[in-house]
Formats: C-alpha cells, structure tokens, sequence
C-alpha cells in the first residue's frame, strides 16, 4: 500500500503542478478547440475572470504539496472535485480526452484508499460539537 500511496501521489501531484502552471506560463503548445456546448462550457468558466486562475493556482498548491508530502491527504481532498470534473468534461463532452480523466481519477480514488484513516472521521452521520 505504500508503493501504491507514493506513485498516486507522485502522478497526481506531478500532473497537477505541471497543468496548474502551464495556465501561468504557457510552456505546453496546444491550441484547444472547442466548439457547440463544450466551447460554451469553456468560454463560460474563463468568462468569469477569477475562475481559471483560482483552479489553476490550487492545482500548483496541491501539486506541490503532494510531491513534498506536506499535507498529502487535504491535498488529495482538494483536488478531488478538480480531477471529478476532469473526468467528466473527457467522458462526456470531449470523449476523445477520456484517458486524462481516468489519469487524474484514478491515482485521487487510490489516495483516498490510501488515506482513509484520515478521512474516516468525514464521514460521521451525525456528529456531535
């Protein structure tokens, strides 16, 4: 279980940090063409201008954090609904993109495995304060 936490760490922070920078410094050269719904979709979240750059600078936090192992499990937490809706935007609206969902998915749901001990405690039905 500790190779499996320290490769889903390392993939999961690596992809993160390299994506959340490249919205910074434009080091990938792709050009994204997005038409129909899913060119809405895209053009709706970088119309609202505070959007791709908060995702984008999470995405570089927790990508860094899970390669220093500082925090590993929030991190793994945060990202979570990130790699979720990567998941789904690839599946659904870009099928062709399908396997960068399931490369973000996959290490995230084997972190949460790995760490569960953690997060057992999220998921009390009625806590008491």
């Amino acid at each position: 279980m500790k190779t499996t936490v320290l490769i889903s760490r390392l993939i999961l922070g690596f992809l993160y940090l390299v994506f959340g920078l490249d919205y910074f410094l434009h080091f990938i050269p792709y050009q994204p063409l997005h038409v129909g719904v899913t060119g809405a979709f895209v053009a709706g979240l970088k119309g609202v201008s505070y959007f791709y750059p908060m995702i984008k600078t999470i995405q570089v936090l927790a990508g860094l954090s899970l390669l220093l192992n500082r925090y590993p499990a929030f991190a793994a937490v945060v990202v979570f609904p990130i790699s979720l809706n990567v998941l789904l935007f690839h599946t659904v609206l870009v099928p062709s993109g399908w396997y960068m969902g399931f490369l973000l998915m996959i290490p995230n749901l084997l972190l949460g495995w790995g760490y569960w001990k953690y997060y057992k405690g999220m998921f009390t039905k009625a806590p008491v304060v």
